[in-house]
């Protein structure tokens, strides 16, 4: 799956106008452009199988009443001929009797028969939606950079829909709707061949339409729900970062831009009705024209003598439910083009796998020191420039090391690596003499916590996020960490306390107090080995030396990487790394490096210039 979010370039307008909307353009998608088949609709069987036996009862169900509503055109027969011919009304009686009872009949085998197909669209559904997350929650980090979440999300909701809807009803009205035109055609035949002919003659002609315009509606129908998930990840982009967007007073231009898109998506969705609609139409025409034909010609033989009225009353219902049931499968096709591109994109997701491989299966063994070995790294999305070009660093078990260096030297690469977000290209990155790859990546994972300067916070309350991350924290666990993180005043001020709901990602509480929650998921897990991407940097001063305090304590022990932005925070650290351009330009405490290191020298005078200029320490990364 790639990005689809169409890219806004800019074009020369005037900077003050703030209502200019920004030129989109859409890179054409060649997958939505070549007609699908319906393949991907054959792998959902997967999904129904686990439920054969409902799936049977359904199809017992669906048969049984397919063959009860062609017994009534034999009830429409002796209701002509003798029911209004007879003599008395006991012709009458019966023939409405026997329709009464074919009506109950038809009715308890329509109730079955909705309830098992509506709950096999239910299930198959949710198992749907089940296995999409369970693959895409394990994919690697960079799957989620390169494509929209709202893109994923569209698929998982709106597709997941579509094929609700075609198993829990449009299949069961395709095949009940099949079987009663074969039935129908069947008993036409034994009513009246010469008639049954010119419906015959009808019906291939109507598989012209359906064949014709069934393959534009597929490949509108993908096209559709494509833009429907790009106005979804849109609106969802715009929503997430509604702070920039107003303080840039810019909801004038996000509207006009969101108007377009969601046209655009009107105009798409506009011409797939269109041609289900003519496909709809034309059907039907051809099927009446050929019934009208077939009317005339066995009223000729009722006033000649050649058949009885109930006998044509007969065949026009059957002529009759041969119609319906091709109107309901061009209409049916039309939703199994929608659903093939639905699950075409579902399929997708579910082909998906992780590039970070899992079969490593060596024990990792505690108080180990993490040692780079010539590493070398690029992003995907940068092949030709090295994020990490032959680093080299050893970490001793306990050690405290702090990683410095102006922005884009490769800090935070450097935990994307020991969290294998990513595997070097070459070089290695190992564990007690261990290749991390060879390690099992949850067992390895198990070992970290990691603390980043944007703190990610979820929906729900402050106990669940502080112990997001620990096995079966106890209150008294979680109230430690807090106290420990200098949270738990600010907690208990709140009127729920630690049950006090967040909001979306922490919306309801300060940069500040996200962070302290954050440092407190991380002192209860306990790890051995700690990742500090400058986690005081949205502290104000107090709380910065309370919570360095904490840190004092809780690095005690274990192994410390700390992405430094200001190196006032880590002047006590064991080890100092400068990096620069992918590689450590030296390393060693501060008052050696103040000395001898350049770019070292630098930073720091910045910083502390800037310190003494504006009141405020400056960045170094």
């Amino acid at each position: 799956m790639k990005k689809k979010h169409p890219s806004r370039q800019p074009e020369a307008i005037n900077v003050t106008d703030n209502t200019a909307p920004i030129k989109q353009t859409i890179e054409p998608d060649d997958r939505l452009t070549r007609a699908k088949s319906m393949a991907p609709l054959r792998q959902m069987l997967a999904f129904l199988w686990p439920h054969k036996s409902r799936l049977i009862a359904a199809g017992i169900a669906l048969i049984f009443t397919a063959g009860a509503n062609l017994t009534l055109g034999y009830g429409v027969r002796i209701l002509i001929d003798e029911g209004f011919s007879g003599a008395d009304a006991s012709g009458l009686y019966q023939a409405v009797s026997f329709i009464l009872f074919v009506g109950i009949a038809i009715a308890i085998g329509s109730m079955t028969r909705f309830y098992l197909v509506s709950w096999l669209g239910e299930r198959v559904s949710a198992d749907l939606r089940s296995a999409v997350f369970n693959n895409l929650v394990h994919l690697q980090p960079s799957y989620f950079e390169t494509n929209h979440s709202g893109e994923i999300m569209s698929r998982l909701t709106t597709d997941t829909t579509l094929l609700q809807t075609l198993i829990g009803s449009s299949v069961s009205l395709a095949v009940r709707s099949a079987l009663t035109l074969s039935g129908a055609l069947i008993l036409m035949v034994i009513t009246n061949l010469q008639l049954s002919l010119v419906i015959l003659i009808a019906v291939p002609v109507t598989l012209i339409p359906i064949l014709i315009f069934g393959r534009r509606v597929r490949k509108l129908s993908s096209k559709s729900q494509q833009s429907i998930a790009e106005v979804g990840s849109r609106a969802g982009e715009i929503f997430q970062s509604i702070k920039v967007v107003q303080s840039f007073n810019r909801e004038i231009a996000e509207k006009t831009g969101f108007a377009q898109d969601v046209e655009r998506a009107f105009v798409i969705a506009r011409s797939r009705v269109w041609q289900r609609a003519l496909l709809t139409g034309f059907a039907i025409v051809l099927l009446m024209g050929g019934m009208i034909s077939m009317m005339w010609s066995g009223g000729i033989d009722v006033i000649e003598g050649r058949m009885t009225g109930g006998e044509l009353g007969a065949f026009v219902f059957y002529a009759v439910m041969v119609g319906t049931s091709f109107a309901t499968l061009a209409e049916v096709w039309g939703d199994l083009q929608r659903a093939a591109g639905a699950s075409e994109r579902l399929m997708e997701l579910l082909q998906e796998s992780n590039t970070i491989p899992d079969s490593g299966s060596s024990a990792i063994a505690s108080g180990q020191c993490l040692h780079f070995d010539a590493v070398q790294f690029f992003y995907p999305s940068r092949p030709d420039i090295p994020a990490l070009n032959g680093f080299n660093l050893t970490i001793q078990p306990g050690e405290s090391v702090a990683l410095v260096g102006p922005s884009g030297a490769g800090k935070s690469t450097v935990f994307e690596l020991v969290l294998r977000f990513y595997d070097p290209a070459k070089g290695a990155i190992e564990f007690g003499g261990t290749d991390l790859r060879a390690l099992s990546l949850t067992a390895w994972r198990q070992k970290i916590a990691l603390v980043p300067q944007q703190p990610a916070l979820f929906s729900g309350d402050i106990l669940y996020n502080i112990a997001y991350g620990a096995d079966s924290p106890t209150q008294a666990s979680v109230e430690t960490a807090a106290q420990m993180a200098h949270a738990h005043d600010f907690i208990t001020a709140l009127p729920e306390g630690y049950r006090s709901d967040l909001g979306a990602q922490g919306v309801r509480l300060s940069g500040g107090q996200r962070q302290r929650l954050a440092l407190a998921r991380a002192i209860l897990v306990n790890p051995e080995l700690l990742l500090l991407d400058e986690a005081t940097s949205a502290l104000d001063t107090e709380s910065e030396w309370h919570v360095q305090q904490a840190l004092t304590e809780i690095m005690q022990g274990r192994t410390t990487i700390i992405i430094a932005h200001r190196l006032s925070t880590v002047m006590n650290a064991d080890k100092i790394v400068v990096m620069n351009e992918g590689q450590v330009v030296d390393s060693g405490r501060h008052e050696d490096l103040i000395r001898r290191c350049d770019l070292y020298q630098r930073l720091a005078s910045r910083q502390f210039q800037s310190g003494a200029e504006g009141g405020a320490t400056g960045n170094a990364s």
